[in-house]
């Protein structure tokens, strides 16, 4: 008897099994196949499971239905077919509740204490999608992504072992005709949950007197998040809807972003003036909020707010009594809450660790917990009572909560939203990347810089010796500079000096933080810091100055093409590892 050939007998392609970014699965389209997001949905589903994450609520219902959600991406509605089919193999009902952003799907799945997933690539081109899983208690976290990343590859062997004529994938990773799942019609409740959440705390007035544009394009949330500002007073006026998948990252806004938008004021000025623009990423979850000033007489201002000072003003107007942030955030926000007797909790960059943060907090007996990332998507890791009502928890990144807050801020106050930035310690910052930068040499970046030694975050170049210090920065180790390790470390300090030179208007570099990427502080007090994406083959640069035209000079100089500082660096990397 003939033997029959597997699936993995038969492919036509090479798996490229799906890794973790700082936030989900994130991957290019031509790499998600069917059949690795259906592996990715039930190995997670599996694993969910088998940790009791899958379901948190006291009396589970007669059939689980787990609730999906996408953004509007080209290829987010086959992945959606492709999750919905793992979910339905593994017993489950599918909860689809349609186009709408990541934030309100995970506090639906939160509210209703089961899994949940969705499926986007947040800001990254669109040849680029990803799958991101929630736990029934929110953001599946960095300690599950072993657990899962094992669960979806035996799931995946097991697919590649089942004979080709039984499997319901082709030899191209596809669904085989009549095998394609279809998804049940959409519905409305996480869209009314998540509304409701702002309802409650934001009065009808509480906007009253603004007219605010959203910059509609291809954000998830372009339709919902109108709707919520106005629920709460605000004159809103919709522009820039596009039917095609514009990529923008609210982290990295650029010159054409601003004279784009500028443009969009201008052709909406008539009718009175305009107080701000703002918008989302991809997804919805990272707040985009430009003031404007000027826009009444034709010639708007606009002044972007960026999402680490914006998370300043929520933690303010949330009465927050610890507060949690990645290291890449503005020295701002550390002066500002240094200033009122609060220390900062500084993490590595993603969501993931600040809800660990958060969560430390918790347990260390803090009532009104909050977290924000250098992008400005704003956590909520406690209940918090307000004026008007309770806000619920929400540990995952948020757009809507920092747009709202900071406006009513602005209105309470009785003063322009261009007017609050100058409430706050002068730093300013700006953030660039390079795209198609080689993941090798990414890899090479970071192991050459390292922590010497594990609990070390900090390496201070003083006179006559190096101090390492640990988070809080305290002293862990010194060396003298003629220790052999100390030699090491003075060598990577005149690399960087090569890199950011004093012809480059730099100062002397005098400390490091090796938290996640490397981020260099210079006796002139610029600031610079380097760190390659966990979801692409991007290196990005986050630049702090005291003016903006410094810190735009610096992130301007990082990205300049052939051989601007980031390009440098790479040189300099690469040639490391071709030195005998």
């Amino acid at each position: 008897m003939t033997s029959r050939p597997s699936l993995r007998e038969v492919l036509a392609y090479e798996p490229v099994p799906s890794r973790f970014g700082t936030s989900g699965v994130r991957a290019l389209v031509k790499d998600l196949t069917d059949l690795e997001v259906y592996c990715l949905t039930v190995g997670t589903l599996r694993y969910l499971r088998s940790t009791d994450r899958l379901l948190c609520a006291p009396e589970p219902p007669p059939r689980i239905a787990i609730p999906v959600a996408g953004d509007l991406r080209p290829s987010t509605e086959r992945l959606l077919q492709a999750t919905a089919r793992g979910i339905q193999d593994m017993g489950f009902g599918v909860d689809y509740v349609g186009h709408i952003p990541t934030p309100a799907l995970t506090f639906y799945g939160i509210e209703n204490g089961v899994a949940s997933f969705v499926i986007t690539g947040s800001h990254i081109p669109a040849d680029r999608n990803g799958q991101k899983a929630n736990r029934c208690d929110g953001e599946v976290l960095k300690s599950d992504e072993g657990g899962i990343v094992a669960e979806v590859q035996r799931v995946r062997d097991e697919e590649l072992a089942r004979p080709a004529d039984e499997s319901p994938f082709s030899a191209h990773g596809m669904f085989k005709e009549g095998q394609h799942p279809s998804l049940p019609a959409a519905s409305p409740a996480a869209r009314e949950g998540y509304a409701q959440r702002y309802r409650m705390v934001f009065a009808p007035d509480a906007l009253r007197g603004l007219r605010v544009l959203f910059f509609q394009y291809t954000a998830v949330g372009r339709d919902l998040i109108p709707e919520i500002l106005e629920q709460a007073g605000a004159e809103v006026i919709r522009a820039g809807r596009s039917n095609t998948f514009v990529p923008i990252d609210t982290e990295a806004i650029s010159d054409s972003h601003l004279e784009l938008l500028s443009g969009l004021v201008r052709e909406h000025h008539g009718q009175g003036p305009i107080d701000a623009v703002v918008s989302t990423d991809g997804d919805s979850d990272r707040p985009l909020v430009v003031a404007v000033d000027g826009a009444g007489d034709g010639d708007p201002r606009l002044r972007f707010i960026p999402g680490d000072l914006l998370g300043i003003f929520v933690a303010d107007y949330l009465g927050a009594d610890s507060v949690s942030v990645p290291i890449s955030v503005s020295p701002a926000v550390h002066e500002y809450f240094a200033q009122r007797g609060l220390t900062t909790r500084k993490t590595r960059i993603g969501s993931p660790y600040v809800i660990q943060a958060m969560s430390e907090a918790l347990e260390q007996g803090h009532r009104r917990v909050v977290a924000w990332e250098a992008n400005g998507g704003f956590l909520v890791g406690s209940d918090l009572s307000l004026e008007r009502g309770m806000l619920r928890a929400l540990p995952t990144r948020d757009a809507v909560l920092p747009i709202l807050a900071v406006l009513h801020t602005a209105v309470r106050d009785g003063v322009r939203l261009s007017e609050l930035p100058g409430r706050l310690p002068q730093w300013f910052g700006r953030a660039h990347l390079l795209d198609d930068f080689p993941h090798e040499t990414s890899r090479r970046l970071l192991a050459y810089f390292a922590a010497p030694r594990p609990g070390v975050e900090w390496v201070d170049f003083e006179a006559d010796r190096i101090v390492l210090r640990d988070n809080a920065e305290q002293e862990v180790a010194s060396w003298d500079r003629r220790h052999s390790e100390a030699q090491g470390w003075w060598n990577r300090k005149r690399l960087l000096e090569a890199v950011f030179s004093p012809k480059r208007g730099f100062g002397e570099l005098r400390r490091l933080n090796l938290l996640d990427g490397i981020r260099c502080y210079f006796d002139n007090g610029d600031i610079a810091h380097v760190r390659p994406s966990g979801n692409a083959p991007q290196l990005r640069i986050y630049a702090h100055a005291r003016t903006q035209a410094r810190a735009d000079a610096i992130a301007r100089m990082g990205v300049a093409e052939p051989d601007g500082l980031l390009r440098r660096l790479q040189a300099l990397i690469d040639s490391l590892s071709t030195e005998p």
